[in-house]
């Protein structure tokens, strides 16, 4: 394997809503999205980009589906050995309903959690979602959707704010730490628990403007990532190889951070 591509930020479905799931994010965005939302499209356009391994994920938008959604994710992950799958939570379970949502994903090897907050209604410093942090600390890195300039749910304040309150909970910022909030993201400075992903950002940000933000936090806090379906493979890896990066800055991005992130073995 000459080089190796770690996509750390992609969406998957079931066959049976996958069409639909990208008609509706793509809707959400107001982003004009073809393609499938299924693992096979992403296993076939990432290869074709060069991706040699995926971490995906799907976002629960009420607590009922939560336990669905971490079965499907299992089944996907199970017996693919380039593929890793983070669990879903929603700040609505119960409590003994997230202790077996976490026990489940911890038991079943996934390797974090994803959150969406615009998705799922709710402000990532929320207190009843401080029940999820209290008991992913020090066990389940969290993925969190961050920023949106039509919303205030996952601003990036809130962000910085949880990571202050859980500082052995590790994060990471999606989109640069804050999609089309990008003004905002000083609040993250000297949070050693808060880490970014490229995903949804470069196709709006300059490539000076993307390399001076990862000069500003240190590339040891990037990870490659595509936002699958939002955007293809392809035009992703354009993008990331505009950037003025040294070949060792861009094996940390790529896929080094992310193998040390999420402590992945046999990469």
């Amino acid at each position: 394997m000459d080089r190796i591509i770690i996509d750390t930020h992609a969406h998957i479905f079931p066959t049976k809503i996958a069409t639909k799931a990208v008609k509706s994010i793509g809707n959400f965005y107001g982003i004009e999205m073809d393609g499938s939302g299924e693992l096979d499209y992403l296993l076939e356009h990432g290869k074709q980009a060069g991706v040699t391994h995926y971490i995906v994920c799907s976002s629960a938008t009420t607590s009922a589906q939560v336990h669905s959604i971490n079965e499907f994710i299992l089944n996907s992950v199970n017996n693919k050995s380039n593929v890793f799958g983070l669990g879903a939570l929603h700040p609505d379970l119960s409590d003994e309903e997230l202790d077996k949502a976490i026990d489940f994903i911890i038991a079943n090897n996934l390797i974090g959690v994803k959150l969406h907050p615009d998705f799922q209604r709710f402000n990532i410093d929320d207190r009843n979602a401080y029940r999820i942090y209290e008991r992913c600390e020090g066990k389940l890195p969290i993925l969190f959707h961050t920023g949106d300039e039509r919303f205030d749910f996952s601003a990036p304040k809130r962000l910085s704010v949880v990571a202050k309150d859980f500082p052995k909970l590790k994060c990471i910022g999606a989109h640069f730490g804050g999609y089309s909030r990008w003004n905002e993201v000083d609040c993250y400075l000297g949070l050693d628990n808060v880490f970014f992903d490229t995903s949804s950002a470069l196709f709006k940000l300059t490539p000076e403007q993307a390399k001076s933000m990862i000069d500003k936090f240190g590339e040891d806090k990037f990870m490659f990532g595509v936002d699958f379906p939002m955007w293809e493979h392809s035009e992703e890896m354009a993008r990331f190889d505009k950037l003025d990066l040294s070949d060792a800055q861009r094996e940390k991005i790529l896929y080094k951070n992310a193998v040390k992130f999420y402590q992945i073995k046999n990469i």
